[in-house]
Parts: structure tokens; sequence; C-alpha cells
């Protein structure tokens, strides 16, 4: 696609003050709908996960570089700039920057960004117009808005691990950080509303994004399960808590997902695996029923499966329409047709190889899509550049440097 191409978010600039993962997934998104983002980074040292690698990108002669997966997976379409935040003059710096962008992104922790005279009602004092938006563990009250907050522990917080991992197995977190994900995706929501509401009245406004609430908010049917019910729901392993079966399955050689949603699919599922008994017996006959009876009807349904390959379970339920799955790890996902077929892996030139892998934006427009514009940016690649839109001449970029605040 031509970069000429229309974006949704052309002309509008945010200033990224995060980093880790949930706020710069937020800014990545909005980066890959047109946003110019301007990533602010510690001198010397970036985004903390620069270094949380290997692996690394390989350069053209197969050395590791200093880019960590971890942080080309979330800094797509940005420009690196490098400021301390700790000296007045890069406290300056990030204030005319501010001051000449529409959104603020940042996950410092509460109160130190009015120590730097960066917070939400200064900036905003001198231009009501900006979206401010900080992403915390806890919030900006509360008994817990001082703490410190990581996704793995707001997994623990919020309730997901208690009703992830096998049931009889200890509370398991999620193979990728959900939370910090959810939050960041929340976030994103969050900001493209205050832009709709800003171009409304002209006013812009501030944006309290916390982990724990994103966390709670997406427990979904099973915090509604607790609340409604009155039950503390149990981990099901693979299981659903409402639905049965809608669970893997061991087959011969691996395993398989199926997900019946309702009692026609159920008696297909019956018939295809041979027991068309099961879909007349009262006990099995409702989903209600069956969730109440899963103990019984499960092993039976286990027992059956183990007699098939994959292939051959995935083919036969495929046909009977009944919704199902392979369990794919990372290399069948990425040699899947599907996948292949949707493009949803791009390879952008980098100045240190001949191009990185990433993971494409899964968001389709048909009149201002996505655009992958450039690769992750090297720490600092962007400073002067950046500077020097904002007013900054060479004399005052070279001030800047021999006072380390860039």
């Amino acid at each position: 696609m031509s970069v000429a191409t229309p974006q949704a978010l052309a002309g509008v600039r945010v200033l990224d003050l995060t980093r880790v993962l949930a706020g710069p997934w937020c800014t990545q998104v909005l980066a890959d709908l047109g946003a110019d983002v301007i990533k602010v980074e510690r001198p010397g040292s970036g985004d903390d996960t620069r270094g949380w690698g290997p692996p690394f990108l390989r350069d053209a002669d197969g050395d590791d570089t200093a880019e960590s997966a971890y942080y080309l997976c979330a800094n797509r379409n940005k420009r690196s700039l490098t400021v301390d935040i700790a000296t007045e003059e890069g406290q300056a710096v990030i204030r005319r920057l501010a001051l000449s962008s529409d959104v603020l992104v940042e996950n410092f922790k509460v109160g130190d960004m009015a120590r730097y005279g960066l917070d939400a009602a200064t900036l905003r004092a001198a231009d009501p117009r900006l979206v401010y938006c900080s992403i915390t563990g806890f919030g900006q009250d509360g008994p817990y808005a001082q703490r410190a907050g990581y996704d793995v522990a707001i997994q623990g917080f919020g309730g997901l691990m208690s009703v992830t991992g096998a049931a009889d197995g200890e509370p398991q977190k999620v193979g990728v950080a959900v939370t910090d994900l959810f939050t960041g995706m929340y976030a994103t929501v969050a900001i493209l509303a205050a832009l709709r509401h800003r171009d409304a009245t002209g006013e812009g406004q501030v944006i309290d994004m916390a982990l724990l609430d994103a966390q709670v908010a997406m427990l979904a049917n099973l915090g509604s399960h607790y609340l409604v019910g009155g039950e503390v729901p149990p981990r099901q392993g693979n299981a659903h808590a409402n639905i049965v079966p809608y669970q893997v399955f061991a087959v011969a050689d691996g395993h398989i997902v199926v997900a019946v949603g309702n009692d026609r699919q159920f008696a297909r599922l019956c018939d295809v695996i041979g027991l068309p008994a099961l879909a007349q017996d009262a006990r099995y006959a409702t989903n209600a029923a069956r969730v109440r009876h899963r103990d019984v009807l499960v092993p039976l349904l286990q027992a059956a499966f183990r007699q098939r390959q994959r292939q051959a379970w995935l083919q036969a339920l495929e046909d009977a329409g009944i919704p199902c799955g392979p369990v794919n790890d990372l290399a069948d996902v990425f040699a899947d047709p599907q996948v292949q077929a949707r493009g949803m892996v791009a390879g952008l030139p980098h100045p240190l190889a001949d191009a990185v892998p990433l993971v494409n934006s899964p968001i389709r427009l048909s009149a201002t899509p996505v655009a992958h514009r450039h690769a992750p940016p090297l720490l600092g690649q962007h400073t002067n550049e950046v500077l020097r839109e904002v007013g900054y001449d060479d004399d005052g970029i070279a001030a800047l440097r021999g006072s380390g605040a860039i």
C-alpha cells in the first residue's frame, strides 16, 4: 500500500512518554492508524524492553543487534527522541513538545509528572485542547494508587489467575501479558473518544487508565457469573464455565479444540463420534444439562476422540459444521495458509538489518487503511529531526546535548 493513501489519524501528533507494553501497545495502534507518534526515551538506555532478550534482531552478518524482539513488537511507526526528563532542560523540551501535540500518553508513577511540572493540570492550563492519558497500575486514586503495577501481579490481583489453569493445578498466568494489552487497547479507545469529543467541543480531557480496572473489566462473563450467581468461578482448565463441550480434547496425535455452541451442534457431534444416543439422553440433551453433568459426559467424549488422529477429526467436524480447530504452536500459526492469506506478517526495512519481520495490525479499514510506514526506531534516531520541528536550531540542540538533557 502506498504511504500516500489517506489514514484516519493523519495530522494527529501523539507524545509518547510510555515504556514496556501497555502504553507502547496503545501508541503503536495510534501510529498504525496514521498518527505521528514521538516516543520519548531515556538517553543511553531507552525503553526497558530494548534489553529484554534474547532473541534480538540480527544484522546482515547474523550478529545480534541491540533491538530485542520484545521491543520490536510494540513500537512500529514511531519516531524516537531521547530526553532526560529529570533535568530542567529536558522538562522544557517535553513541555514544548506537549504543547505542539494533540495527545500525551504517560505511564509514570502517580505524582511523578507533577514533580516535573508536566502533569495534566499544568499542561492543559496552557493548552485546553490537549488529550492527556495516564496509564498506571491502580489508577490516580484509591488506597493502592502509589503502588507500581506489573502485568503478572495484576493478573493475580484482578482474579484472572484464579480462573486460569488446570482445575486441580495452581493458579496460572496467561501466556502473553493480556492485562497490559487490554489496558493498551482500552486506552486507545478512550483516546479516540476524547479526540472525537474535542472535535465537537474544542476541549481535550484527562484519561485515567488503570491496569487493575482493565483486568477486572475483562473478566466479562466470569465477573458476571460471580455478581449474578454469587458463586466464585473455579478454574476449568481448557473447558468453559457455562458451555459443554467447549474445550480441548486429546486425540491420537495431539490436541484439538471443540466448541459446541448449541444443542443442534451437539447432536451432530454425537453422530460424528459414533455416539448418537448421547444426544437423546436427558442428562446431555441441553447445554444446561450438559454443564450439570460434565463430569460424566466429558470422559465419554474424550475416550472417543482418542481413537483418531487430529486431521481426520478436524475434517469430519468441519464437514459436519461443528466449530473446531487445531492447537497450533507458533510455527504452525505463521505457516497457516489463512494467516498467510490475510498478510499477518510484514517485513519492514531496518537500519541494522535487511528487514525486520513483524506481526501486522489486524485492523482492516476500507477507506483509510493501516500503513506500516517504518520499522521500530533506533534509540534517539529522530532526536534532531523532532527538535527542529518544534523550533530548536542547531545551537539549541547542541546546548541540550552539552547539558546531557538529550
